[in-house]
């Protein structure tokens, strides 16, 4: 699904309405697509049902109306909160406010500096900035915002989360934290950016009538990844394969007193589906891998053995190299020598990766990297922190091309960019996930579904999808509190499971 600027989606509409289309029509549309939310927010929980609107002076307030609207035809109880006068509204919004008050609707306007009532909500419907807002929150605006935010009531925004710059997702000093975000058409990109993506919760998209082919006209900024496209990705199972054909993974890691990154990863591959995996990992840890598991091969070397580890590395389908191989001297020295001559695809990570920034080492051609945003400071050789997200993301982009490689961005959203096609965002995933190990979980992965064949935008798309998913699953049994990185492992076959189930 693509995700778009907020001027962008300004922009189509525009063509939409000069092509026939009707703006009230749209709203009305909109609004009965994110009372259908709230509806499905409701069923989870037993009555009384009070829903209070946030309506601001504009169309998104106009949205809100709608979905007032809606409720109270099915005999929900609503209460609105206004931030301006009627009379200063949009005209759409004032329409839409009148059928509201027809309807029994109440709507409460805002006094300066008054304490804020929510009349006893269950929850809140988001309508009080919209996607063209930019610059400062200010006024009864930050009030409301901040009221609610206070409030602990769920919120469902409209479209975007009320305070957030759609192009840029710059905050203007104060947005709505929401539980549920229902993006209008597609969803925008200032939405995943930083800070930002922490108050959209979680995220529904709801076409309000613009049609496939304004869709397809519009000029996307990110392709969100969603169950349908990684589905498309997953390899095939023949019946009649053996092990080497089902992926051979060989990893390089470890480093004494680091056993359990690369045992992890090893772990990852073959839990992913690989039909061996190997691990070269330093002479004098044998005793570390002790309890590794049984399936996991180990093969110890020494750091003077290069040709002996560039033949071992070329014998597999993929490779990963880095978690827990460590920073020294000689390690950095090693792997000058093996990085160049890798003819595998291969996963970069770790401390790998910060080697490979220290010592400026050179990459294997199509090598696939998993950086975090400091990791990946690190390897751009920024000093200070950037300026804007946008800007490190165009540098991003810039690294991805010049060293022709596949990029994984790990954070929340990942971002996964390869060279000269649009980036994917995966916004799967849960805040447990954030635990020591989940990297070389990830690493694991992706290194497997490369040795099963898939290009490098896949099986990046494909781990990371598949890890949040995993993420999910774990936290919903542990809580977000819980979850350590083996969890992820132990819940790969339900999202599996999952995937299968969807094509009988």
């Amino acid at each position: 699904m693509k995700v778009v600027l907020a001027d962008e989606m300004a922009r189509i509409e525009k063509i939409a309405y000069a092509n026939g289309a009707n703006e009230e029509t749209f709203m009305h549309t909109a609004g009965r697509g994110v009372a259908e939310q709230v509806f499905e927010h409701f069923r989870k929980y037993p009555p009384p049902h009070r829903t209070t609107l946030l309506c601001g002076p504009g169309n998104n307030g106009g949205d809100a109306y709608v979905v007032g609207q809606v409720l109270l035809k099915h005999f929900f109880h609503v209460t609105a909160l206004a931030i301006a006068p009627l009379d200063k509204s949009r005209p759409l919004c004032q329409i839409q406010a009148k059928r509201f008050i027809d309807l029994g609707g109440t709507i409460e306007f805002i006094k300066e500096g008054a304490s804020i009532d929510f009349f006893g909500a269950s929850l809140l419907v988001d309508g009080i900035l919209g996607t063209g807002f930019k610059g400062s929150v200010k006024g009864n605006f930050a009030h409301l915002i901040e009221a609610a935010n206070k409030s602990k009531l769920p919120i469902i925004s409209i479209d975007i989360p009320s305070g957030i710059n759609g192009n840029t997702g710059e905050i203007g000093g104060i947005a709505i934290v929401a539980t549920e975000t229902v993006f209008l058409g597609l969803p925008k990109k200032g939405c995943f950016i930083g800070d930002a993506w922490n108050s959209v919760g979680r995220p529904y998209v709801f076409d309000f009538g613009l049609g496939e082919k304004a869709i397809n006209e519009a000029h996307e900024e990110f392709i969100t990844l969603t169950d349908e496209l990684v589905r498309q990705m997953l390899p095939k199972i023949v019946w009649n394969r053996h092990k080497y054909q089902a992926g051979y993974v060989i990893g390089l890691g470890g480093s004494p007193g680091m056993p359990g990154a690369p045992t992890m990863a090893s772990f990852a591959s073959l839990r992913t589906g690989a039909g061996i995996c190997r691990l070269l990992h330093p002479k004098g840890m044998e005793l570390e891998f002790a309890h590794a598991p049984l399936e996991m091969i180990r093969i110890p070397y020494t750091s003077d053995q290069i040709d002996f580890l560039i033949e071992k590395l070329n014998s597999a389908s993929a490779a990963f190299i880095g978690p827990g191989i460590g920073t020294s001297p000689t390690t950095a020295k090693m792997l000058k020598q093996i990085l160049p001559n890798l003819s595998i695809p291969c996963v970069i990570d770790a401390e790998a990766l910060t080697l490979i920034a220290a010592h400026d080492l050179p990459l294997p051609a199509g090598a696939l990297l998993t950086p975090h945003h400091g990791e990946m400071s690190r390897l751009l050789h920024l000093k200070e922190k950037n300026e804007t997200q946008l800007e490190f993301f165009k540098q991003c982009t810039a690294f991805v091309v010049k060293h022709n490689t596949t990029l994984v961005l790990k954070g929340s959203p990942t971002m996964i960019l390869s060279p000269h096609i649009s980036p994917f965002l995966m916004t799967r995933g849960d805040p447990g996930m954030a635990t020591a190990g989940s990297g070389d979980i990830l690493t694991g992965m992706i290194a497997a579904f490369l040795a099963m064949g898939c290009p490098p935008i896949d099986a990046a798309c494909l781990g990371t999808y598949v890890h949040g998913m995993a993420g999910e699953f774990a936290a919903k049994n542990l809580t977000s509190y819980c979850v350590i990185a083996t969890d992820l492992l132990d819940s790969l076959p339900a999202v599996f499971r999952y995937f299968l189930s969807k094509e009988n």
